[in-house]
Protein backbone atom coordinates (compact mmCIF):
# COMPACT_ATOMS: atom_id res chain seq x y z
CA UNK A 1 0.00 0.00 0.00
CA UNK A 2 1.20 3.52 -0.76
CA UNK A 3 2.11 6.01 2.13
CA UNK A 4 0.66 9.33 2.04
CA UNK A 5 2.54 12.03 3.49
CA UNK A 6 1.33 15.69 4.61
CA UNK A 7 3.46 17.98 3.19
CA UNK A 8 4.29 20.86 5.57
CA UNK A 9 1.39 19.63 7.34
CA UNK A 10 -1.35 19.62 4.38
CA UNK A 11 -0.14 23.23 3.34
CA UNK A 12 -3.66 23.02 0.71
CA UNK A 13 -6.07 23.41 3.59
CA UNK A 14 -4.35 24.92 6.49
CA UNK A 15 -1.17 27.39 6.30
CA UNK A 16 2.38 25.80 5.78
CA UNK A 17 4.09 24.26 8.72
CA UNK A 18 1.90 26.23 11.21
CA UNK A 19 0.75 24.11 14.55
CA UNK A 20 -2.96 24.68 13.73
CA UNK A 21 -2.08 23.10 10.49
CA UNK A 22 -0.13 20.21 12.15
CA UNK A 23 -3.37 19.53 14.79
CA UNK A 24 -5.29 19.36 11.64
CA UNK A 25 -3.27 17.19 9.87
CA UNK A 26 -3.14 14.33 12.26
CA UNK A 27 -7.33 13.78 12.24
CA UNK A 28 -6.72 12.89 8.49
CA UNK A 29 -5.32 9.37 8.82
CA UNK A 30 -1.74 10.60 6.72
CA UNK A 31 0.19 7.84 7.28
CA UNK A 32 3.34 10.39 7.81
CA UNK A 33 3.41 14.21 8.16
CA UNK A 34 6.61 16.43 6.54
CA UNK A 35 7.92 19.95 7.81
CA UNK A 36 10.71 22.09 7.63
CA UNK A 37 13.58 23.19 10.06
CA UNK A 38 16.19 26.05 10.21
CA UNK A 39 18.43 26.98 13.14
CA UNK A 40 18.65 31.13 13.93
CA UNK A 41 21.45 32.44 15.45
CA UNK A 42 20.30 32.38 18.77
CA UNK A 43 19.70 28.67 19.01
CA UNK A 44 16.65 28.27 18.26
CA UNK A 45 14.99 25.70 15.96
CA UNK A 46 12.29 26.89 13.96
CA UNK A 47 9.88 25.44 11.47
CA UNK A 48 9.45 27.06 8.65
CA UNK A 49 9.84 25.99 4.42
CA UNK A 50 12.19 29.18 3.25
CA UNK A 51 15.42 30.56 4.39
CA UNK A 52 13.58 33.56 4.14
CA UNK A 53 10.78 35.11 5.92
CA UNK A 54 8.64 37.23 3.57
CA UNK A 55 6.71 34.61 1.84
CA UNK A 56 4.78 32.99 4.57
CA UNK A 57 5.33 34.84 7.65
CA UNK A 58 4.49 38.79 8.58
CA UNK A 59 7.96 40.37 8.07
CA UNK A 60 11.10 40.14 6.10
CA UNK A 61 15.04 38.51 6.20
CA UNK A 62 16.69 35.71 7.03
CA UNK A 63 15.22 33.25 9.02
CA UNK A 64 18.62 32.70 10.96
CA UNK A 65 18.71 36.15 12.31
CA UNK A 66 15.47 35.88 14.17
CA UNK A 67 16.01 36.69 18.07
CA UNK A 68 13.51 34.13 20.07
CA UNK A 69 11.73 37.65 21.21
CA UNK A 70 11.21 38.68 17.31
CA UNK A 71 10.15 34.93 16.61
CA UNK A 72 7.44 34.83 19.09
CA UNK A 73 6.03 37.81 17.60
CA UNK A 74 6.31 37.13 13.96
CA UNK A 75 3.15 35.54 13.11
CA UNK A 76 2.56 33.62 9.87
CA UNK A 77 0.09 34.47 7.47
CA UNK A 78 -3.51 33.85 7.81
CA UNK A 79 -2.80 32.70 10.99
CA UNK A 80 -3.04 34.47 14.62
CA UNK A 81 0.44 32.19 15.30
CA UNK A 82 4.33 33.01 15.61
CA UNK A 83 6.60 30.88 13.80
CA UNK A 84 6.95 27.58 15.70
CA UNK A 85 9.77 25.65 17.12
CA UNK A 86 10.82 22.40 16.59
CA UNK A 87 10.03 21.68 20.02
CA UNK A 88 6.00 22.96 20.37
CA UNK A 89 5.77 21.07 16.56
CA UNK A 90 6.49 18.12 18.61
CA UNK A 91 4.45 18.20 21.25
CA UNK A 92 1.74 18.46 19.30
CA UNK A 93 2.86 15.46 16.91
CA UNK A 94 4.30 13.40 19.19
CA UNK A 95 1.55 11.71 21.20
CA UNK A 96 0.28 10.05 17.71
CA UNK A 97 2.37 7.37 17.53
CA UNK A 98 1.10 5.89 14.06
CA UNK A 99 2.07 8.85 11.77
CA UNK A 100 5.93 9.34 10.68
CA UNK A 101 7.60 12.54 10.91
CA UNK A 102 9.66 13.93 8.05
CA UNK A 103 11.56 16.45 9.12
CA UNK A 104 13.79 18.23 6.27
CA UNK A 105 16.80 20.27 7.48
CA UNK A 106 17.04 23.27 5.50
CA UNK A 107 20.26 25.39 4.63
CA UNK A 108 20.01 29.10 5.43
CA UNK A 109 19.73 31.81 2.52
CA UNK A 110 23.33 31.95 0.94
CA UNK A 111 22.83 28.08 0.74
CA UNK A 112 25.54 27.03 3.07
CA UNK A 113 24.12 24.14 5.63
CA UNK A 114 23.18 25.27 9.54
CA UNK A 115 26.17 24.16 11.17
CA UNK A 116 25.52 21.96 14.48
CA UNK A 117 22.05 21.71 13.22
CA UNK A 118 21.72 17.82 12.41
CA UNK A 119 23.01 16.58 15.76
CA UNK A 120 20.71 19.99 17.48
CA UNK A 121 17.40 18.20 15.43
CA UNK A 122 18.30 14.67 16.49
CA UNK A 123 18.33 15.58 20.16
CA UNK A 124 14.97 16.97 20.10
CA UNK A 125 13.70 14.22 18.21
CA UNK A 126 15.49 11.90 21.19
CA UNK A 127 14.11 14.26 23.57
CA UNK A 128 10.10 13.48 22.56
CA UNK A 129 10.94 9.93 22.08
CA UNK A 130 10.31 9.93 18.33
CA UNK A 131 13.45 9.13 16.53
CA UNK A 132 12.00 5.72 15.79
CA UNK A 133 9.24 6.84 13.83
CA UNK A 134 11.06 9.35 12.13
CA UNK A 135 13.04 10.32 9.25
CA UNK A 136 15.67 13.26 8.39
CA UNK A 137 15.64 14.60 5.55
CA UNK A 138 17.54 16.67 2.91
CA UNK A 139 18.47 17.43 -0.70
CA UNK A 140 22.06 18.16 0.70
CA UNK A 141 24.04 14.66 1.33
CA UNK A 142 26.57 16.20 3.66
CA UNK A 143 23.52 16.80 5.70
CA UNK A 144 23.15 13.66 5.94
CA UNK A 145 26.23 12.12 6.21
CA UNK A 146 26.00 14.55 9.60
CA UNK A 147 22.50 12.84 10.79
CA UNK A 148 24.11 10.22 9.82
CA UNK A 149 26.87 10.20 12.79
CA UNK A 150 24.80 12.23 14.91
CA UNK A 151 21.82 9.88 14.55
CA UNK A 152 22.98 6.57 12.91
CA UNK A 153 19.94 4.90 14.73
CA UNK A 154 17.51 7.92 12.97
CA UNK A 155 16.34 6.68 9.45
CA UNK A 156 17.03 9.28 6.46
CA UNK A 157 15.87 10.33 2.86
CA UNK A 158 17.19 12.47 0.48
CA UNK A 159 15.40 14.34 -2.03
CA UNK A 160 15.90 15.42 -5.86
CA UNK A 161 14.43 17.05 -8.97
CA UNK A 162 15.72 17.88 -12.28
CA UNK A 163 17.78 20.52 -11.45
CA UNK A 164 19.50 18.98 -8.29
CA UNK A 165 20.06 15.64 -10.07
CA UNK A 166 21.95 17.27 -13.48
CA UNK A 167 24.33 19.44 -11.00
CA UNK A 168 25.40 15.78 -9.12
CA UNK A 169 26.12 14.29 -12.64
CA UNK A 170 22.67 12.79 -13.89
CA UNK A 171 19.90 10.66 -11.16
CA UNK A 172 22.05 7.55 -11.96
CA UNK A 173 25.13 8.84 -10.72
CA UNK A 174 23.18 10.73 -7.70
CA UNK A 175 21.09 6.96 -6.55
CA UNK A 176 24.23 5.05 -6.62
CA UNK A 177 25.69 7.56 -4.22
CA UNK A 178 22.64 7.93 -1.56
CA UNK A 179 22.15 3.93 -1.81
CA UNK A 180 23.94 3.19 1.54
CA UNK A 181 23.44 6.28 3.01
CA UNK A 182 19.18 6.65 3.25
CA UNK A 183 15.84 4.56 2.93
CA UNK A 184 14.14 6.27 0.90
CA UNK A 185 14.96 8.25 -2.39
CA UNK A 186 12.27 11.26 -2.76
CA UNK A 187 12.13 11.85 -6.47
CA UNK A 188 10.39 14.86 -8.26
CA UNK A 189 6.89 13.48 -10.13
CA UNK A 190 8.02 14.91 -13.60
CA UNK A 191 11.61 13.35 -12.91
CA UNK A 192 10.28 10.11 -11.61
CA UNK A 193 8.31 9.80 -14.64
CA UNK A 194 11.27 10.92 -17.23
CA UNK A 195 13.40 8.42 -15.82
CA UNK A 196 11.44 5.86 -14.60
CA UNK A 197 13.21 2.78 -16.32
CA UNK A 198 15.97 3.97 -15.20
CA UNK A 199 15.15 4.01 -11.39
CA UNK A 200 13.32 0.91 -11.38
CA UNK A 201 16.40 -0.78 -12.66
CA UNK A 202 17.95 1.02 -9.45
CA UNK A 203 15.16 0.75 -6.69
CA UNK A 204 12.85 -1.05 -5.13
CA UNK A 205 8.88 0.45 -4.98
CA UNK A 206 9.20 0.73 -1.24
CA UNK A 207 12.29 3.11 -1.49
CA UNK A 208 10.32 5.31 -3.68
CA UNK A 209 8.17 8.72 -2.67
CA UNK A 210 6.91 10.77 -5.72
CA UNK A 211 6.33 14.53 -4.17
CA UNK A 212 4.06 16.52 -4.75
CA UNK A 213 1.62 15.10 -5.82
CA UNK A 214 -1.90 17.31 -5.69
CA UNK A 215 -4.31 16.80 -8.53
CA UNK A 216 -6.54 13.20 -8.82
CA UNK A 217 -4.67 12.56 -12.61
CA UNK A 218 -1.34 12.44 -10.89
CA UNK A 219 -2.10 10.90 -7.17
CA UNK A 220 -4.19 8.15 -9.21
CA UNK A 221 -1.19 7.46 -11.28
CA UNK A 222 1.58 6.59 -9.21
CA UNK A 223 -0.65 4.83 -6.46
CA UNK A 224 -1.46 2.82 -9.32
CA UNK A 225 1.89 1.84 -10.19
CA UNK A 226 2.71 0.91 -6.22
CA UNK A 227 4.87 3.75 -5.47
CA UNK A 228 6.33 3.16 -2.02
CA UNK A 229 5.10 6.50 -1.02
CA UNK A 230 3.86 10.10 -2.20
CA UNK A 231 3.93 13.42 -0.58
CA UNK A 232 0.90 16.01 -1.12
CA UNK A 233 -0.46 19.49 0.34
CA UNK A 234 -3.71 18.02 -0.45
CA UNK A 235 -3.61 14.50 1.48
CA UNK A 236 -7.38 14.07 2.32
CA UNK A 237 -7.42 13.75 -1.54
CA UNK A 238 -4.53 11.31 -1.93
CA UNK A 239 -6.35 9.44 0.97
CA UNK A 240 -9.43 9.31 -0.44
CA UNK A 241 -8.09 8.23 -3.72
CA UNK A 242 -5.82 5.57 -2.14
CA UNK A 243 -9.31 4.57 -0.52
CA UNK A 244 -10.91 3.93 -4.11
CA UNK A 245 -7.90 2.05 -5.33
CA UNK A 246 -7.61 -0.52 -2.70
CA UNK A 247 -11.57 -0.82 -3.01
Amino acid sequence: MTLITGHRGARNLWPENSLTGFRNAVTLGVDAIEFDVHLTRAGELVVIHDATLERTAEAFGPVQELSAEARRATLLKGTHEAVPTLGEVLEVLAPHAGIDLHVEIKIDETGRPYPGIAARVAAELARFGVGERSYLTSFDTSVLEDCRLHAPAVSRLVSVNAAWAEKQGGLGAFIERVDGLVEIVAIHHALMEAEWDLIRTRLPLDRLCAWTLNDEPAIRHWLNRGIGSLTSDSPDLALRLRADVAG
